[in-house]
C-alpha cells in the first residue's frame, strides 16, 4: 500500500468518525435510579440533557437520598453513554481503544 493509499484511508477514516460523533451528539440514553423515580437523558457525548424527579423522591427531610438518587442516575446514563460510544465506534477502530475518544 502506498502513502496515497494511506492518506486516503485516513481521510475516509476521518470522515466515518466525524458522521459518528454527530450521531452520538443526536442520541440520547436514559439512565434512571429509585425505581425509576429519577430519570437522566444524556446523549452519546455524556452531556446531561434532561433531569426529571418524581414528586414523591423529593423529600426535604431526606436530601442526601434524592443527592445519591440523581448521583446514581447521571452515573447509569453515563455507563450507557459509554456503552453506545463503543458500540457506534467499535467497528470504525477495530477494537482498539483510544483514550479520549471512549
Amino acid at each position: 500500500m502506498n502513502q496515497r493509499q494511506l492518506q486516503q484511508m485516513a481521510q475516509q477514516m476521518q470522515l466515518q468518525m466525524q458522521k459518528i460523533q454527530e450521531e452520538l451528539g443526536n442520541t440520547t440514553v436514559e439512565g434512571t435510579a429509585g425505581g425509576g423515580a429519577i430519570t437522566v437523558k444524556m446523549n452519546g457525548h455524556r452531556e446531561v440533557q434532561e433531569i426529571k424527579l418524581s414528586r414523591e423522591v423529593v423529600d426535604p427531610e431526606d436530601v442526601e437520598m434524592l443527592q445519591d438518587l440523581i448521583l446514581a442516575a447521571i452515573n447509569d446514563a453515563a455507563k450507557k453513554s459509554q456503552e453506545l460510544a463503543e458500540q457506534r465506534m467499535g467497528p470504525l477502530m477495530g477494537g482498539m481503544k483510544i483514550p479520549g475518544l471512549m
